[in-house]
Formats: C-alpha cells, sequence, structure tokens
C-alpha cells in the first residue's frame, strides 16, 4: 500500500511551500516521524515528517514549488526495510563491519567517463559555470557535482556512479555536446570512513571538539531557492554567509539577516618621496575583466546575424495613455482582490497585439527558406532583462488567455527568468516579441527583431506632453511605441497599418473587451 504524503497546511496566509532540500533518497527505507526533507514558504522553514515506515519515492524534486495539499512523496508501506537483517549481521559480524569500514571504498577498476550531455535541440555547446565538488572527491550516485551554462539556461550535472572524482575540463571551458567533462574512478562500499588518521580526519576530529558540525554535503555553503533569491536581490555575497540549515545550508533566515558588504573607503596612497600630482593621477583607474558568458557570446551572434540577413525597419507612433490609466486607477484594486495580481500594461499592450496580428497576419509570419510560414495562434515573446542577461520566455496561445492570466504569466516567466530557472521549452518558439525599454527610463528606441520572428514591438516611457484635442491643447500621458520589422515579409503599408491599430485599441480600451 502507498501513503501519499502531501504539503501539510503551516500557516493561514500560506498556499505554497518550496522543496529546499531532500535529506533522504529516492527509494530509501524511512521510519516513522523520521525527518525526510526540508519546506520553504515566504515566512519559515519547516521539516517534513514520514507519517509511517516504507520505501520512499519522491514525487517533487529540490527547488520544486507545490500548493499545500500536494502530493510529495509516496511511502509503501508494505516494503520491509533492512533495519532487522541490518542488526542480525551486526550481532554475527561486528569485527568484520570494523574491518569494512576502516578500509574504506574499494575500487572496481572501472572508470566511468562523464560527457556533456544533450539539454537541448539547438544547443551545441555549453560552458562549466561552476564545479560543486573537488578534483578528487568522493562523489554518489545522482549526486550533484557541476553547473554548466547554455547560451539559454543553467543546468546541473549529477555524478553518474560513486566514486572519486577527476575533473577534465576547469570552470569557465567551453565544451562542444558529447565533449568529456570528467572521470569517476568507480568504488565500492560506500563512502570514505572518517576515522581514516590523515589531514581530512584531523581537522573534522577538531571541529567537532570545538563544536562546529562535521558533516559537508553538496547543501554546505549552498542556498535554497528561497533564500538565493534574496542573496541575489540584495546583492550579498553567499560565500560570506553562514548557513544555518542543514549540513550548513543556507537558508532564507539567513539570508534575509545577512548584511550588505560595506563599500570601504578606498586607501589613499603613500605620498612619502613622490609628488602630489601623481599620487592623484593614479587613483581610480583601476579595471577588471570578465570572459563573456555563453548566454552573451550567443545573444551578440543573433544581434548581428538579425541586422545583416533582415531588411530591417522600424516605424513609429505615439498613443494617449490616460484611458488605460483612467481604467486602472479605477479597477486596480478589485482587480487585484479578486485575481491576486496586479493589473498593469503588458497585459493590455499583449490583447491589443493579439488582435491586430488577426488583421494583418503577415506581422505575425516568419521566413522558412523559400516559403513564408503564417501562424494561426499568437505565442508572445516577452523581454526580460535577467542577472545573465537578456532572456525572452513565451506567453503561449495569448489570443485565448483573459487580462489576469496574461498578468499571471507575465509575473511567473519574469520569475522564473530573474531566479534562472527558465526551461528550455519556455523560451523557444514565439511569433512576436514585445520589449518595454520604458522601466528603464528609454523614450525613444529601435529595437531589434528576435529571429526568426518578423516583427517586435517597442514600448517606452510615459511622459506627460502638450496635445492638440479637438483644437485644443491638452497635457496627456504619452507613449511612443515602434515596430521594427523585416521588409522581406512585410510591406510599409502592413507595418503601419498595424500599429496604427495597436494605437487605437489601446486608446480606446473598450475595443479589448468588445473584440472591434
Amino acid at each position: 500500500m502507498s501513503l501519499e504524503i502531501k504539503i501539510p497546511a503551516v500557516g493561514e496566509s500560506i498556499t505554497e511551500v518550496t522543496i529546499a532540500q531532500w535529506f533522504k533518497k529516492d527509494g530509501d527505507f524511512v521510519e516513522m516521524d523520521e525527518v525526510i526533507c526540508e519546506l520553504e514558504s515566504d515566512k519559515a522553514t519547516f521539516e517534513l515528517n514520514a507519517e509511517a515506515a516504507g520505501k520512499l519515492t519522491i514525487k517533487a524534486e529540490e527547488g520544486a514549488t507545490l500548493e499545500i495539499g500536494e502530493v510529495v512523496c509516496l511511502i509503501d508501506t508494505e516494503a520491509q526495510g533492512n533495519s532487522s537483517s541490518s542488526s542480525k549481521e551486526e550481532t554475527s559480524g561486528s569485527s568484520s563491519q570494523a574491518q569494512d569500514s576502516s578500509a574504506g571504498p574499494k575500487s572496481t577498476g572501472e572508470i566511468k567517463e562523464m560527457t556533456v550531455p544533450t539539454v537541448g535541440e539547438s544547443i551545441s555547446e555549453v560552458t562549466i559555470s561552476s564545479w560543486l565538488k573537488s578534483d578528487g572527491d568522493y562523489v554518489e550516485l545522482d549526486e550533484v557535482i557541476a553547473e554548466v551554462d547554455s547560451d539559454k539556461a543553467t543546468f546541473e550535472l549529477p555524478a553518474e556512479a560513486n566514486g572519486i572524482l577527476r575533473i577534465v575540463a576547469e570552470e569557465g571551458s567551453t565544451l562542444e555536446i558529447g565533449a568529456l567533462i570528467c572521470k569517476i574512478e568507480v568504488t565500492e562500499g560506500g563512502a570514505p570512513a572518517s576515522s581514516s588518521g590523515n589531514k581530512d580526519s584531523q581537522e573534522n576530529s577538531s571541529a567537532n571538539q570545538s563544536g562546529a558540525p562535521s558533516k559537508e554535503s553538496y547543501a554546505t555553503g549552498h542556498a535554497s531557492p528561497a533564500a538565493a533569491k534574496i542573496i541575489a536581490e540584495r546583492g550579498l555575497d553567499a560565500s560570506q554567509i553562514k548557513g544555518t540549515g542543514k549540513d550548513g545550508r543556507i537558508t532564507k533566515e539567513d539570508a534575509e539577516n545577512a548584511k550588505a558588504p560595506s563599500k570601504e573607503a578606498p586607501k589613499q596612497p603613500s605620498t612619502a618621496g613622490t609628488s602630489t600630482s601623481i599620487a592623484h593621477s593614479t587613483e581610480g583607474r583601476g579595471e577588471r575583466r570578465e570572459k563573456m558568458s555563453s548566454l552573451r557570446k550567443t545573444v551578440s551572434r543573433r544581434l548581428v546575424s538579425v541586422k545583416n540577413e533582415t531588411a530591417m525597419l522600424t516605424t513609429f507612433n505615439e498613443v494617449n495613455m490616460k484611458p488605460i490609466m483612467d481604467l486602472r486607477k479605477q479597477y486596480k484594486e478589485k482587480f487585484k482582490e479578486k485575481y491576486e495580481v496586479n493589473l498593469g500594461f503588458m497585459s493590455f499592450f499583449t490583447k491589443a497585439v493579439t488582435m491586430a496580428l488577426k488583421e494583418w497576419p503577415a506581422v505575425n509570419a516568419q521566413i522558412n527558406g523559400d516559403e513564408i510560414v503564417y501562424h494561426d495562434y499568437v505565442d508572445v515573446s516577452i523581454a526580460v532583462s535577467a542577472p545573465k542577461g537578456l532572456m525572452v520566455p513565451v506567453i503561449r496561445n495569448a489570443e485565448t488567455l483573459s487580462f489576469d492570466q496574461i498578468e499571471k504569466e507575465v509575473v511567473r516567466l519574469a520569475t522564473k527568468a530573474r531566479d534562472n530557472k527558465l526551461t528550455i521549452d519556455e523560451m523557444t518558439g514565439g511569433t512576436f516579441t514585445i520589449t518595454n525599454g520604458g522601466i528603464f527610463g528609454s523614450m525613444l528606441s529601435t529595437p531589434i527583431i528576435n529571429a526568426p520572428q518578423s516583427a517586435i514591438l517597442g514600448m517606452h516611457n510615459i511622459v506627460e506632453r502638450p496635445m492638440a484635442v479637438n483644437g485644443e491643447v491638452k497635457i496627456l500621458p504619452i507613449m511612443y511605441v515602434a515596430l521594427s520589422y523585416d521588409h522581406r515579409i512585410i510591406d510599409g503599408r502592413e507595418s503601419v497599418s498595424f500599429l496604427v491599430r495597436v494605437k487605437e485599441l489601446l486608446e480606446d480600451p473598450t475595443r479589448l473587451l468588445l473584440g472591434v
């Protein structure tokens, strides 16, 4: 019989939690009331206990966010543990076990070569972002040993066997799919015994005497998903934060209590034996070099390619944003109360774009060889500025979504982009792109097409300007909008008419509701 273990109610206002860390592995035998994983909400950290003894089957991986009541794992209560057999073995052969423990893992002579796995159809190479294990460390099967960056996302690399790690590719190396990344000298007999008389064990012994935790694992010094978000937002250094969670993991509370690094005043160079002018001229002239990430290199390559391979033009118009702003002011509180999401400008622009694209399908098309591919659906790509660079996740079938569904999808994708958790599927495809430079203060720009799409709409900041309305001068909130398009597939009449249609829909948002 399999018992479903669900996310328990942990507070009145808490609707979801994140799996911070599993203390047991899939297939392990667990005892009743044994702590099996750690959960994090936006307010606190909780431990999840096994509700019965049996074999564990994990349904949600570390980092997954689940709502209250969702199944997190299963426990097969009919499975038999190895506690009785192990106790029998301990009784009959304790001396042999002691010898095995002191002997540590035994080499099988097998060398497991790990190569860069296939991580997506269009991804041909990856960069070693960071090694989570050092050369010569003992690693366990499926233990995460490294993080690799592609031009679209970051992936974790798990060990493919138990044994001693031998690193082949150093951090920062760029490898093609299938290239050798490391080797594992396969062993059997478990992890090395901590009782050996080497330097490491002596350090562990002294650490134990001083009260410091001796158990180290992948979690040691690494932030939980909630903590990582806080660290990124506040610009903290994770290496300077002491983790108080399981095995030294940095919890959300650790990140919240950490202080931002103080900016020390630069030390004045000694002027003894030198002139004041020379000392002054050498101040503040430092420089640093950073290797371009795979994402940045790919973005650079694609942007240059678009400029060289498309006949790109940009047409402009202006939109009176007062009707939308008045509508938002009147209904934003009720909208948020009902749908639990803010009513932003993106939903208005997305709805306007989807309606205009139905009337001008060439703007929603793309060139494939000698053919023009027209789409009956609208997958809207939204440009998001993420820590690692520009990300363009996709809102699927945007033409079928309501205002609240669009806003929720925008928030979900933007959050995942900033946390570097977007999947390949969430970033591929897209038939039309919307970018909003206005959030950074841009008044006007000529956005570059997101190939292989044929057009992109640029939003800008809203500024009050004098406008002539029915022979009178009025001060109105105005936004400039820009449509960059590929003139090979979109004619001037289509591009201008499309942008005028978007302008009409935005200046009279009732049209968006009535579809006219």
